[in-house]
């Protein structure tokens, strides 16, 4: 079906009476029109599709390299084999250093990924919905969003001091670029039709930017997130391993360095191996489901996928 004739099918206000409601239905019912067929699946057998695959591949991973260890036998002190790697992670637990830090640093990075969020979205809507702002703001948004998120942490300990407001703001200057060009790139692909159709309906400039226009660039502005949380926990990792000290808590990061210190190379994998565990742990659980049930709602996810 071609897209003004999609428009046709939406009941239209009068210009001089809006409606919220209108401008509220108006994202869903498009969505609806260009829905694909779903082929039902349970719950247990989406949670196995996605879980699985990774599984396997990680044993497979750890088969090869307890082969290698047994063929080669390198120096435990360089190569350690996978059996000290989990000895060492089984230590860590049962320490209760590995909870700790897993907490700790889950905390600050959920903390401070909402609080970026929070200040990216209506940085990415002004800059995708006002054109002098973009042209001149918007380069500077790009290069910080390529600057390496350590480099801020001298300038952030000179500022903060040896405290959390240091690892915060580290993780805002990693996140927020991502989550705001998300937005825009979201944006710049919404059809022109969804714009003219909101003022025929008689929406608000603020009314288009929120009702309209930011429902539609929600796949684009999803994948800022998941970008800018993929950045949020590298730059809190950066955080963590180099501000050490004050009143700082004990993060994964910390326990990375400490392991460092100690020459303890088992420890360190093992510390790797929970920092990457902790991500994909946070993609498969949250960032996942809820990109499936959004492209699926729009009838972007082929069939296989779903």
């Amino acid at each position: 079906m071609p897209p003004d004739a999609r428009i046709d099918t939406i009941r239209i206000a009068p210009t001089n009476d809006p409606s919220h409601d209108e401008l509220r239905r108006l994202e869903s019912g498009l969505d609806s029109l260009q829905a694909v067929p779903d082929t039902p699946h349970g719950a247990f057998r989406r949670t196995l599709d996605g879980v699985l695959p990774p599984i396997l591949l990680l044993i497979a991973l750890v088969a090869a390299w307890q082969v290698y260890i047994l063929i080669a036998k390198p120096r435990p002190d360089l190569i350690p084999g996978p059996l000290d790697v989990f000895g060492a992670l089984a230590s860590a637990w049962s320490s209760d250093r590995l909870q700790l830090a897993v907490a700790t640093s889950l905390e600050r990075g959920g903390l401070g990924f909402i609080i970026a969020v929070v200040i990216g979205t209506p940085i990415g809507l002004l800059l995708a919905e006002c054109r002098p702002v973009r042209r001149a703001l918007g380069p500077l948004l790009s290069g910080l969003q390529v600057l390496p998120s350590v480099a801020w942490v001298p300038a952030a300990i000179i500022w903060f001091g040896i405290s959390d407001a240091t690892v915060y703001f580290v993780i805002l200057m990693g996140a927020v670029p991502s989550i705001a060009n998300g937005l825009v790139s979201g944006v710049d692909q919404i059809p022109p039709q969804l714009r003219r159709v909101g003022t025929v309906l008689g929406a608000s400039r603020f009314e288009m930017a929120t009702l309209v226009v930011l429902p539609a660039a929600l796949p684009g502005y999803f994948s800022g997130l998941k970008q800018g949380w993929a950045f949020a926990w590298r730059s809190l990792m950066a955080a963590e391993i180099i501000v050490i000290g004050g009143n700082i808590g004990f993060g994964l990061g910390t326990m990375l360095d400490q392991n460092r210190e100690l020459a303890d190379l088992s420890g360190v994998l093992a510390t790797i191996l929970a920092i990457l565990f902790v991500g994909i742990l946070v993609e498969l659980v949250i960032f996942a489901p809820i990109e499936r049930r959004l492209l699926r709602r729009r009838g972007l996810m082929a069939a296989g996928l779903r």
